[in-house]
């Protein structure tokens, strides 16, 4: 049976042999629109961010990787950047420093923080340090939540916006308050800002002002701007440079950074000063879909380019809806839902990038509603 009307293969030899997976792909592969982000991701694309004569590094020397880096901290109002091939090597290189100075183990964060969820306890079990989640995970960390902790803490982590509550932002006195505390305590303040670009919108501040509150920072150029993996950790030089030196013993200081590097400053230089535009595309939509039926958008409104969307419906029903509309209408939604407490609810993450402004309001809705049942 034809997939539709925008000459797509046929698929069911594939799902006879239930390679679902493989299947949703190749469907992804062959849609010519994408609801969210910057679009289907594909290597072509990619590799034209890296401009013809991009002046090359040596082992993360010189090039367009110094040019990256002293970019970067100029636009975060900060006195040294050092580039790294992840965010996770990022962070626990520059935590285990503020540890090392202090003397002290423990980092506080919220329940939800990426240090947390996602990188298996890398700072447990590489670093030797102590993670303590303070707070309610379904809610933002509050100064109050941070009064509760008696012991002295080498750092405080602070990420902006909290990706797992869609992109939300503390408000600004208490962000203030927050870093405070922390440095009334002889602890750190460290921003974990692999969106701060979307933050700097939702506070229609310049990323620099949020930076200073910081004693570090962490900036990530694959996630809202949409280049090749890789990122930056700004703050002190002396800070800095231990970090590089971090950098080289975890396996991060390649013989050539430079395809990341002269991405990133392609693709900052291209998307930054759109983030205010994405910002009012994320609360045109979820003006746009917020009366469907079944579908909750979190937080509402937006408070940076991003949200989350509650919808019930089944993970089933779900891929069978992004299949029809991958098909059908040649849009790609997303390959799978995540899991809520309620079985009947799933939940997706709405990044608003170019893919998503290249879309009129009602394209929008209209997928939103199929998705929702």
């Amino acid at each position: 049976m034809p997939l539709g009307g925008h000459g797509r293969a046929q698929t069911g030899v594939r799902e006879q042999c239930g390679d679902v997976d493989d299947d949703l792909r190749a469907l992804r592969d062959a849609c010519e629109r994408a609801l969210t982000g910057h679009g289907i991701q594909r290597a072509d694309e990619l590799l034209a961010t890296i401009p013809p004569g991009t002046a090359v590094d040596r082992y993360g020397d010189g090039g367009v990787v110094t040019d990256l880096e002293t970019e970067i901290a100029d636009a975060l109002g900060l006195p040294a950047a050092v580039y790294l091939p992840s965010g996770t090597m990022a962070q626990q290189s520059v935590l285990r420093v503020h540890a090392d100075r202090r003397g002290r183990r423990t980092v506080v964060f919220h329940p939800e923080a990426h240090l947390d969820r996602h990188e298996g306890r890398a700072l447990e079990r590489l670093q030797r340090l102590v993670g303590r989640p303070v707070g309610d995970r379904n809610r933002l960390l509050e100064v109050a939540d941070l009064s509760t902790v008696a012991e002295s803490p080498a750092a405080l982590v602070i990420e902006l916006p909290q990706r797992d509550l869609g992109g939300q932002l503390p408000g600004w006195e208490d962000l203030q308050a927050q870093t405070a505390w922390a440095r009334d305590r002889g602890a750190a303040a460290h921003l974990d800002g692999a969106r701060l670009w979307e933050a700097a919108a939702g506070y229609g501040r310049p990323p620099a002002e949020i930076a200073a509150l910081f004693d570090t920072t962490y900036v990530s150029f694959y996630k809202g701007i949409g280049a090749l993996p890789g990122c930056c950790l700004a703050g002190p030089e002396d800070v800095v440079a231990e970090v590089r030196e971090w950098r080289g013993r975890m396996g991060g200081t390649l013989f050539g950074l430079w395809p990341g590097a002269a991405s990133a400053l392609t693709c900052l230089r291209r998307r930054l000063p759109l983030m205010p535009s994405y910002l009012d595309r994320a609360r045109e939509i979820a003006d746009a879909v917020r009366e469907l039926p079944g579908v909750t958008v979190v937080p509402d409104p937006p408070q940076t380019p991003m949200l989350h969307l509650l919808l019930r419906t089944s993970p089933e029903a779900f891929t069978a809806a992004a299949r029809t509309l991958a098909a059908e209408r040649g849009l790609w939604t997303w390959e799978r839902t995540t899991t809520t407490g309620d079985p009947a609810v799933q939940r997706v993450e709405f990044s608003v990038g170019d893919a998503t402004m290249s879309l009129s309001i009602d394209d929008i809705r209209s997928a939103i509603g199929v998705l929702s049942g």
